[in-house]
């Protein structure tokens, strides 16, 4: 997952910069720019973790919604301070998910939609790399950004939320045994450490939803 990671962050910071502020909120502006803003990570004391959950349902793979499932933490390595890395844990058990150039912003975002993307492909089948190709499309055209608010520590805080449907006009989503109608939708706040509130992909079905990754915010705590 490391090395797979590094490299989609590689292929994402050389997709072409869109002419948008980080501060649109303007129907019509591609949300790139929004959804992976710089310096996220900046303002966050170098020995705390920033943790979050990750809850998955997959009705194709339930084995696989378990395998995804828990917590996950970003801190800095000791030492390291100008990298991020992230951890999953299950129990008593953890695994490393990636380390990455803390200034580039928080890889939760990078995160979050590579899974989706292997998700996708291991469930309904097809190439992953079509698959993120449409997912790569999808975050430089244009997009509604939606101004509203969220509960966070108690209060209610201003946010933006961005929602992309990357399969909504593809001529194979009958094929992806409902996965064509995934959406994805990030919901950010200039109030919550890291940025991210929350990162969720759903692909709806019919009576209950045939895929769900939800990856929400926690909190900071003591990085141990």
């Amino acid at each position: 997952m490391l090395k797979h990671l590094s490299l989609v962050l590689a292929v994402l910071l050389a997709m072409p910069t869109v002419a948008q502020s980080a501060d649109a909120t303007a129907y019509g502006a591609a949300p790139y720019d929004l959804l992976f803003r710089d310096g996220t990570l900046d303002e966050i004391p170098r020995d705390s973790a920033v943790v979050y959950h990750r809850a998955v349902t997959n009705s194709l793979m339930p084995a696989a919604a378990t395998r995804d499932s828990g917590d996950i933490a970003l801190r800095f390595p000791p030492g390291e301070e100008a990298m991020a890395e992230i951890t999953l844990t299950q129990g008593d058990k953890s695994r490393g998910l990636g380390r990455f150039p803390a200034s580039v912003g928080n890889p939760m975002i990078m995160f979050f939609y590579e899974t989706v993307i292997r998700d996708m492909a291991e469930s309904a089948g097809g190439s992953p790399f079509y698959i993120r190709n449409r997912v790569k499309d999808a975050l430089v055209q244009p997009a509604e950004v939606v101004a509203g608010e969220a509960e966070y520590q108690g209060q209610m805080v201003p946010t933006r939320t961005v929602s992309l449907y990357p399969f909504r006009e593809d001529p194979n989503r009958d094929q992806m045994k409902g996965f064509g109608d995934l959406e994805l939708q990030v919901v950010m706040s200039e109030a919550v450490p890291g940025w991210y509130l929350s990162l969720i992909a759903t692909a709806p079905g019919t009576e209950a939803p045939v895929y769900r990754s939800a990856i929400t915010f926690d909190g900071l705590e003591d990085a141990q």
